[in-house]
């Protein structure tokens, strides 16, 4: 009787190819289950549902014969233990010291100050835009008589609308403080920029030593109900897309902004060196926010790392050309009420803290991209030296520097879109746009931050493919030893971050 033969098992492969990934199993060397009279595991193996853990079938099963394969679907494993005390080594220092500076300069609050009147420096008040009454501008306006100057000018223009147009008289009630329930009432002109309408919210301002006739006018318009929105439509957004990574990125933003109201503000209003101020305060928004959103590990330590570096460049940059350039900061009314009010503010040292915590947010995006980027090759291709990956890396960086350097730049100048207009408008040169102060500023803000910016990347990816580079012999190891043989796809290993 002769003894049935089974038709032979094909070789198995020793590298995965790109389609290997559907988890039929042919590449890993498996066989269908009844020539196996078992099925245990395979869909956890092949389906990436395993914790990073070996699983292999020992012999009898044709050239397959023994194999094993470990997916990084699971938690991630930490780097080595050596490597996390380089970098702790580094990092605890630092954060201690982050930590004495806030425990040095916290304020106890913002110093008080008599009020002056003048721009955001009113006492103000809730009220509300009861009734509204069109009449003619001629009877409520000082003037009587009709203009006849050139009404082809903007004063000609607004003088005739005054005389000849419709104006409103709004009776508007105070809706908050000790005079609440009081009304008062505003002629509103025909070519004013706000108009007001019956129903409508306002901010009013309060003057307490003018008559009583006047100690109330409109300032602006209350906003409060389509900013909260747009802040709830943007949280669940964020939340929705984001998930718990979202969130975490939401409470980092919360107390990003507690920081700058409760340390960064008052400490330098209190007259303390605003770039030592902003050094700290920065310090401390990257370590909770890069840790909060992206959690304790050594990528992420490593983005702090390059962040740190990048900060110090645009500081050392910023104080130079600054300092060069005899950029004063005090160039528009608001910081000249700043400088009015505190004069001992450095109003130069107040410029380069702004460029500082400015060019914070988006060196967080860089540096977490170039590391997460070196990581993911290191994944990919486990035997590539730290030369590989940063070449790798930085082909992958030139790109990211293109978008953001010019993100940046337009960033600043649709902020000062208004003011570039009004040069357009005189027809000055460019040589004489550029060199006045309010613009040099701008100027030397957004190149110093670029700078920052391209330098970043070439840091912070040095630093990432040192760090993952450094475990390979230990990773070589245990990968030959769970998989027998060299794994070309990089499937045999354990994830490192």
């Amino acid at each position: 009787m002769t003894t049935p033969q089974h038709p032979s098992f094909p070789p198995r492969r020793p590298g995965r190819g790109p389609n290997a990934e559907e988890g039929d199993g042919r590449a890993a060397g498996h066989v269908p289950d009844d020539a196996h009279g078992t099925s245990d595991g395979r869909h956890e193996a092949d389906h990436g549902y395993g914790t990073g853990h070996g699983h292999g079938s020992g012999g009898g099963h044709g050239a397959g014969g023994g194999h094993g394969h470990s997916h990084g679907h699971g938690p991630a494993a930490p780097v080595s233990r050596h490597l996390r005390k380089v970098i702790a080594a580094v990092l605890i220092p630092f954060a201690a010291a982050v930590v004495v500076g806030l425990a040095v300069l916290w304020p106890g609050g913002a110093p008080s100050h008599e009020r002056t009147g003048v721009g955001f420096d009113r006492q103000t008040q809730q009220a509300t835009v009861t009734k509204v009454v069109e009449l003619s501008c001629q009877s409520v306006n000082a003037s009587g008589g009709t203009p006849t100057g050139d009404t082809s000018t903007a004063e000609g223009s607004s003088a005739v609308q005054q005389a000849e147009g419709e104006c409103k008289r709004a009776t508007i009630r105070v809706d908050t403080g000790d005079d609440k329930g009081r009304t008062f009432e505003e002629i509103v002109q025909p070519d004013q920029s706000r108009q007001l309408h019956e129903g409508q919210k306002v901010v009013v301002a309060y003057e307490p030593s003018a008559p009583r006739d006047l100690q109330f006018s409109v300032t602006d318009i209350n906003r409060r109900l389509p900013l909260a929105l747009l802040a709830g439509i943007f949280a669940l957004a964020v939340v929705v897309v984001g998930r718990l990574r979202g969130l975490m990125a939401l409470v980092s933003l919360a107390i990003s902004f507690l920081l700058l109201n409760f340390f960064i503000l008052p400490a330098i209003l209190q007259g303390s060196n605003p770039l030592v101020v902003a050094v700290i305060g920065s310090s401390a928004i990257m370590l909770i926010a890069l840790y909060l959103c992206h959690g304790l590990s050594a990528r992420t330590s490593v983005a702090v790392l390059g962040t740190l570096i990048s900060l110090l460049l645009i500081g050392v940059l910023g104080s130079l050309f600054i300092g060069w350039a005899a950029l004063t900061g005090n160039t528009d009314d608001n910081t000249g009420l700043i400088h009015g009010l505190y004069p001992s503010i450095d109003m130069s040292g107040l410029l380069l803290a702004g460029v500082i915590i400015g060019s914070l947010g988006v060196l967080d995006d860089v540096t977490v991209t170039q590391t997460s980027a070196v990581w993911e090759l290191h994944e990919a291709n486990p035997t590539m030296g730290w030369r590989g990956l940063y070449r790798a890396g930085i082909r992958i960086g030139r790109d990211h520097i293109a978008s953001v350097v010019n993100t940046l730049v337009l960033a600043y100048a649709g902020a000062a879109l208004p003011l570039l207009l009004l040069f357009s408008i005189a027809q000055s040169g460019v040589g004489t746009v550029a060199n006045s102060e309010l613009v040099a500023e701008e100027i030397v803000r957004t190149l110093v931050g670029s700078i920052g910016l391209v330098a970043s990347v070439p840091v912070t990816t040095a630093l990432a493919a040192l760090v993952v580079s450094a475990d390979r012999p230990a990773q070589a190891q245990g990968a030959a030893a769970g998989a027998g043989a060299p794994a070309r796809g990089g499937r045999g290993r354990r994830r490192k971050r």
